[in-house]
Parts: structure tokens; C-alpha cells; sequence
């Protein structure tokens, strides 16, 4: 689920998967959808069906969140869970999944000042946040999604304070930050708006810093890997996460 990123702009229209693997956030792992973990609505038989597949899909939500660090897992735990219950299927679909997830945590390990563009309901913006405790993280959208609400009232007070939303466009944004030493771009995922992006906040990143590119070689969003190949970038694809690093340090 790479906030959930799902953001800027286009992802406010109900953008979802489109194409990626289903596992234990989506739709594949749903379960019982209409039926809640009490089995509201149902009876006798029916009820008990209801509950054991709102289990096993508990379960194998778990169960996929083990590459996560701790305090990450039980955010994504309490996510998921709170997504459910509200029928949210916008987060459910879009948010970065946990192996996505874990790469991109590894690709931004030891780097405390990160900016993410596409702030969708902010799943992968409180992950950012919470994988190291001093790091601090700012994410824009244009498009300010109310859902994301409900995910930020389940961080700490301590852990609120790290994270910065604004509502701004990833181009424009750039103009008031400097030495940032990871950004995450989950935006609009269209060719010009990549290349914009990428020209507006390559002067504003610290010696060495990493740009990590979200749905690289995806079919549904093929705007990012244009953008890459224009630019002539050589990084590294990690799935379908491409990361370029910054001359220096």
C-alpha cells in the first residue's frame, strides 16, 4: 500500500489498483464484504460463515505485514481493520502493500528528512513517519481526501508531530523545501507531471538523497516509466519501485 500514495489529484476520482497483485488489503482478501466482524445482518449459520471469513482475512492480513518493522505492522493492523469496518475501499485499493511497502522503508533507511508527493488517505506517509522515530515527513496533494482522518487518529501525539500535509500540487510544493534526502513520488503517475515534478525538487535535495518513483513499469500507469526514460535516469527497479540517486554524498 506505497500515503496510502495514492494521491495527487488523480487518485481524489477513485484511481485504484488497476492491475497490481491482490493480497490480503484488497479485493481478493475481502472476504465477506457487507458483512462486519460481528456478522451484522445474518443469522445462525450464515452469521458464523460471516465471522470465520472476516477471521481468515484478518489473518491473512497479519500474516502479510511480517516484512514490516513493528510499529509499522500495527499501524497497517489497525488500518486495515479501521478501512474495513468504514467500507473504505479507497485506501483498501490504493495503499501501497506491505512488500511495496518494505521496499520502499529499506530504500529510505537512515534518511530523516522525507517529502512524499500523492498524499491519497496517508497510509504510506504514517509508515514513513513511524519506521524511524526521528524522522520527519511532509506529503501534498492537491486534493485533501477526509478520509485520511481516521489513519492519523490512530498515531500518537509524539508521532502526529513528524508528519506535515499540505494541500499543494508536488510541483509547486517544492519551492518552499530544501535538503530533503527522500522523496517519494506517488502522484498524478502521467508523463508531464513526473518531468515537472522531477525538475521543480531536484535542486532542493541533499548530496546523495534518493528519488524513489512509484508503479515503475506498471501497464495501467505508463506516464512514470516515460518520465524515467526521458530523463535518461539510471537507478535501480525494485519491483515496481525505481530508484534514482542524487551526485554526492
Amino acid at each position: 500500500m506505497a500515503g496510502n500514495g495514492r494521491g495527487e489529484g488523480e487518485a481524489s476520482s477513485g484511481r485504484t489498483s488497476g492491475g497490481r497483485e491482490a493480497d490480503a488489503t484488497g479485493d481478493e482478501a475481502a472476504g465477506g464484504r457487507g458483512a462486519d466482524a460481528s456478522g451484522g445482518g445474518t443469522s445462525g449459520g450464515t452469521g458464523l460463515r460471516a465471522r470465520a471469513r472476516t477471521a481468515l482475512w484478518y489473518a491473512r492480513v497479519l500474516w502479510s505485514l511480517r516484512p514490516l518493522p513493528a510499529r509499522v505492522a500495527i499501524f497497517y493492523a489497525h488500518a486495515v481493520w479501521t478501512a474495513r469496518r468504514a467500507d473504505d475501499r479507497f485506501s483498501l485499493d490504493s495503499a501501497a502493500r506491505p512488500h511495496e511497502l518494505a521496499t520502499l522503508l529499506e530504500l529510505a533507511s537512515g534518511r530523516s528528512r522525507v517529502a512524499e508527493l500523492g498524499t491519497g488517505t496517508a497510509w504510506s506517509t504514517i509508515a514513513l513517519a513511524l519506521a524511524e522515530p526521528t524522522r520527519h515527513v511532509v506529503s501534498f496533494d492537491p486534493v485533501t481526501r477526509g478520509e485520511r482522518e481516521h489513519y492519523l487518529s490512530l498515531l500518537r501525539p509524539g508521532e502526529r508531530e513528524r508528519i506535515r500535509l499540505e494541500q499543494r500540487s508536488g510541483e509547486v510544493a517544492a519551492a518552499g523545501e530544501s535538503d530533503i534526502d527522500f522523496l517519494f513520488v506517488d502522484s498524478s503517475h502521467e508523463r508531464e507531471p513526473t518531468l515537472a515534478e522531477f525538475a521543480a525538487w531536484r535542486p532542493r535535495l541533499a548530496p546523495g538523497a534518493i528519488i524513489a518513483f512509484h508503479d515503475y513499469r506498471h501497464p495501467g500507469y505508463p506516464g512514470v516509466t516515460e518520465a524515467i526514460e526521458e530523463l535518461g535516469l539510471e537507478g535501480e527497479a525494485h519491483g515496481n519501485v525505481f530508484a534514482w540517486r542524487a551526485p554526492g554524498a
